[in-house]
Parts: C-alpha cells; sequence; structure tokens
C-alpha cells in the first residue's frame, strides 16, 4: 500500500490531552502532535458503553480534522463500566472512595473507543471498540482511604490508574493492558499500518 505521506514530519495528530496517552504514542516510537479536541464527553440515555466510546472517539478526530484537513487524526475515549453503569471521573474524594468500595472485590470492564480518520481520505474512516476486564482485590476501607488521598483518582474514570499507585490495587487484567491505560496499542498500531501511515516495525531510518 501507497504511504500516505505525513505534514509538518508528523505521523498523526492525537485529538486528546491524556498524558496517559501521550505516553503510549511515545513507547510505539510513532511521532505525533497533540490538539485537544472541545468535544464535551456526555452520555445519551439508552446508548451502549461501545457505542458511546465509538461515538466520542469519532466526534473527537472530527473535531480536530477541521482543523488539520490534510493529516491523520486519531480520537479516543475510555470509561470504566460495572453493573452496566459508566464510572467517569470522580467529582470529589467522597466520591471516589464510593467507586473504589464498589470496584473492590470484583470484576470490571474497561472501554476504549478510538478513531483515525484524514478528511482528505474519508473512505478509510476507522472506529473500533477494544474491552478489558479487570479484576480490583479486596480493599479496606483505610487502603481505600489512603489511595484516595495520594491525588491519582481525582482525575481518572473510575478512581484508579492502572499504570500508577493504582497498579497495586489491580489483581489481574484479562485483555488489553494498554487499553485499560487508555488507548489499545496494538489494535491501533495494527490499524495505522493498514493505512499505511505508520509501521512501528519499519522505523524511517532517515
Amino acid at each position: 500500500m501507497t504511504r500516505f505521506a505525513p505534514c509538518n514530519g508528523i505521523d498523526i495528530i492525537l485529538a486528546s490531552a491524556s498524558p496517559r496517552r501521550r505516553d503510549l504514542l511515545t513507547e510505539l516510537g510513532i511521532c505525533f502532535k497533540v490538539v485537544p479536541s472541545s468535544v464535551e464527553e456526555v452520555h445519551i440515555d439508552g446508548e451502549s458503553p461501545e457505542d458511546h466510546v465509538r461515538r466520542l472517539a469519532l466526534a473527537k478526530a472530527r473535531d480536530v480534522s477541521k482543523q488539520y484537513s490534510q493529516e491523520w487524526i486519531l480520537g479516543a475515549d475510555t470509561i470504566v463500566v460495572i453493573d452496566d453503569e459508566i464510572l467517569g471521573k470522580p467529582q470529589d474524594e467522597a466520591e471516589a472512595h464510593s467507586m473504589l468500595a464498589r470496584l473492590a472485590s470484583r470484576t470490571h470492564q474497561v472501554f476504549t473507543g478510538y478513531a483515525v480518520v484524514n478528511a482528505s481520505h474519508p473512505e478509510v474512516e476507522i472506529v473500533r471498540c477494544v474491552v478489558s476486564s479487570v479484576h480490583i482485590r479486596e480493599l479496606s476501607s483505610e487502603e481505600i482511604e489512603g489511595y484516595v488521598q495520594t491525588g491519582e483518582p481525582m482525575d481518572k474514570a473510575g478512581a484508579y490508574a492502572i499504570q500508577g499507585i493504582g497498579s497495586g490495587i489491580v489483581e489481574r487484567v484479562t485483555g488489553s493492558y494498554t487499553n485499560v491505560v487508555g488507548l489499545p496499542l496494538c489494535e491501533t498500531a495494527r490499524d495505522l499500518k493498514a493505512l499505511g501511515v505508520f509501521d512501528f516495525l519499519k522505523p524511517d531510518k532517515s
């Protein structure tokens, strides 16, 4: 497949301000620029978790593509789901404590939707959803409070970060680990290679 030439020396634009997604793409070796979208993350009544993350990922990518019509845009959205309910970022410490108590000793799902678009190549728009299962170990109220006091849960969906201090409460993951962090790298890399945008196994030697 012919490789679509990146603009301004970059392979893609990441339509997200998430530092976790930036770290993941950096580990992959891809050259990217960060341009956060202005899309509001609102849930629609009756919308399934998969439809929710797919819709938002695509909306974020399309939003940024309005500014960069010649470049490949990657949008993503990650949610934590338990008992068919989406757990967003806690509004305060009390809600963070409540979320963690609910997740403790149980398995929940993490859904990440991602979309790759280019306004100049609308025929190859990609939108996918990847699901992982995460089991949180038993936690005492004191352990939950201690974790909340670290501050880490406050800007994380589900009130924990698997790649941070929260790794100490995650007993097991079934499926993609990077999906839980915020972006399923294996699937994303495969799609970028199929599009001819970036191949992490054949880095640019120039």
